[in-house]
């Protein structure tokens, strides 16, 4: 899986030369269950993205502080590539792949369409 990652966001820099720039994002996640707060994520990240009108994409990674509620932080490897297509006027799809690591690696994929009125 991050071989294939890593592999498309390769060709996704290659393939859009119009911008491409680097950047620093700090995320904070926080998870819920009710009210019960069971834990969070802060992820660091040096990125960079790239893209035209029609077209963008990003790749992202850095460390990332679990924070799981009643245990120990730990500090694993996490990371984002991903990007969005206009497919119509007005209409785009993207999609992102994230991995983090640690005792069992994590993986998740997103996927939609943006419609801007």
């Amino acid at each position: 899986m991050i071989k294939s990652t890593i592999a498309a966001a390769t060709v996704l820099a290659f393939a859009a030369p119009t911008f491409a720039a680097p950047y620093v994002e700090v995320e904070s996640n926080s998870k819920f269950s009710g009210s019960d707060y069971t834990g969070g994520l802060l992820e660091s990240h040096v990125g960079y993205e790239g893209g035209n009108d029609k077209a963008s994409w990003f790749v992202q990674s850095g460390p990332a502080l679990v924070l799981t509620d009643g245990a120990d932080s730990e500090v694993e490897l996490s990371g984002k590539v991903g990007g969005s297509v206009e497919v119509a006027n007005n209409t785009a799809l993207y999609g992102e792949a994230s991995f983090i690591t640690g005792a069992s690696n994590g993986y998740g994929l997103k996927t939609g369409v943006k419609y801007k009125f």
